[in-house]
């Protein structure tokens, strides 16, 4: 029988962070996908809504916690994966500093675009 592996440790910090950022993405993406696709139709979407949308700040908060968790979820993915594969040594060193950084960078412009989206 194949044994389980995984780079989580059952119960650890990441494995945590994996499932509850993965929950929260998902209930996120159910409220943008029927906010964006039936409430507002997406053939209806302005740039005038979108910073009415942001500039309240519970809809603000909810859309820079979507980025910053879809960030981290993602991140943190495909390092497991990497490692999985069998990632080691400089290498994982050097991977693990290049995704944290591009992390870093996606959530700062994507903040800077939030923030111009709510008319900040």
């Amino acid at each position: 029988m194949a044994e389980r592996y995984s780079t989580f440790q059952p119960h650890g910090t990441a494995w945590l962070l994996q499932r509850v950022t993965g929950a929260f993405l998902v209930l996120v993406l159910a409220f943008h996908f029927f906010l964006l696709h039936f409430v507002h139709h997406p053939a209806d979407i302005e740039f005038a809504g979108t910073q009415a949308r942001m500039s309240q700040v519970s809809y603000f908060a909810t859309m820079w916690l979507f980025l910053v968790t879809a960030t981290f979820h993602g991140v943190n993915g495909v390092y497991a994966a990497l490692i999985n594969q069998g990632l080691t040594g400089t290498r994982k060193r050097v991977v693990r500093w290049v995704l944290i950084l591009a992390g870093a960078a996606l959530i700062v412009q994507g903040t800077r675009t939030a923030l111009v989206m709510a008319g900040v």
